[in-house]
This record gives structure tokens, C-alpha cells and sequence, in this order.
């Protein structure tokens, strides 16, 4: 949610959104697509990820009226953000990505780094890789990852820290002169 945003607003957004106002959707949309981006980039190909937030967003929208409580909004985009995930991987062949495609002009080494983190990252159990990929990537902070996914804060830090200490661990081991 954006700062300030109380449970009574929030589920003014999703009453209204439910009622059809296109508004309070875009505001739950600018609330929530930073985590839905990241739960996605954790376990998507990253060519697809765009897509699959706006997918994301569109079944939301259709199945709003099915959505109990309000205050549950966060932890219901994450779910279908994960089974969208699942059921592009089951439609789609593996593939191998190209590094080049998240090449920063000028700096293709930096990119392919990049792209090798986010490998390790991929690697991870469930809950780590998508807190990580919610903190690193995305740059949300430990309180906005519990707000919005419906995590406990503490879950988050756990998952944070064991997922940091993990990371670690993999990159020592892939590059004993990693300074991460």
C-alpha cells in the first residue's frame, strides 16, 4: 500500500473497485504491482514477466467480486501472481535466456553479473527467492513486503535473513572473491 494507506481505505479501493470505479483499481494497481513484479521475477523468464503482471492484474479484476475480505488483497494478488506463474511454465518448453537482453547499455559485464544473481536467486526455496527478489529488486523494505504480500513481519525478516545467508553461501561458492 502506498504510505498512509489504512485498512479503511483500502477497502473503500476495493469496494469501489468492485463496483466498477476504474480509478480505485489503477490506485490498487500502483499499490500492488511492484510485489506482484517481483513475486514473478523470482520464478518467471524475465521476457514474460511484464506480461504476466498485467495478466495478473486482469484476472484480479474479473474475480474481485470473489474476494472476501479486502484487507486480504495483497496475500490474494500474490496467490494468483504464483499460479499464473506455475501455469506458464507448464504451457511453455524451457528455454534458455539470452543475457543480452538485460544488457545496460555500455555495461554488458555488470548485465550478465546480473542475470547469474538472479539465476542463484531463482535457485532458491519459494519463500527467500521471493522475499529477496521483493528486497533487492524490487527495493521494498521488510514492513512493505509483510503489508503487502500478508506475510508476518517476522516471517519476512526470517525469510530475508536466511534467504540473504543463503545467497551467501551459493556465491562464495560459485566466486570465493565475491564481495557480496
Amino acid at each position: 500500500m502506498e504510505p498512509g494507506t489504512t485498512r479503511t481505505e483500502l477497502a473503500r479501493l476495493v469496494a469501489a473497485a468492485r463496483d466498477g470505479d476504474q480509478d480505485a483499481f489503477h490506485q490498487l494497481y500502483r499499490c500492488y504491482a511492484r510485489m506482484v513484479h517481483g513475486i514473478l521475477l523470482a520464478c518467471a523468464p524475465h521476457h514474460a514477466v511484464e506480461d504476466l503482471v498485467q495478466e495478473v492484474f486482469l484476472q484480479a479484476y474479473r474475480q474481485l467480486p470473489r474476494l472476501r475480505d479486502p484487507a486480504a488483497i495483497g496475500g490474494w494478488l500474490a496467490a494468483i501472481a504464483r499460479n499464473l506463474s506455475r501455469d506458464h511454465f507448464r504451457r511453455t518448453r524451457e528455454t534458455a535466456e539470452l543475457t543480452d537482453t538485460h544488457a545496460a547499455p555500455g555495461n554488458p559485464a555488470a548485465a550478465v553479473e546480473a542475470a547469474a544473481v538472479l539465476a542463484l536467486i531463482r535457485s532458491l526455496p519459494d519463500a527467500y527467492r521471493e522475499t529477496l527478489v521483493l528486497r533487492l529488486v524490487e527495493g521494498m523494505n521488510g514492513p512493505e513486503i509483510a503489508e503487502r504480500t500478508g506475510l508476518s513481519p517476522g516471517s519476512v525478516r526470517v525469510n530475508l535473513h536466511r534467504g540473504m545467508k543463503l545467497l551467501r553461501e551459493r556465491l562464495e561458492r560459485r566466486d570465493p572473491h565475491a564481495g557480496v
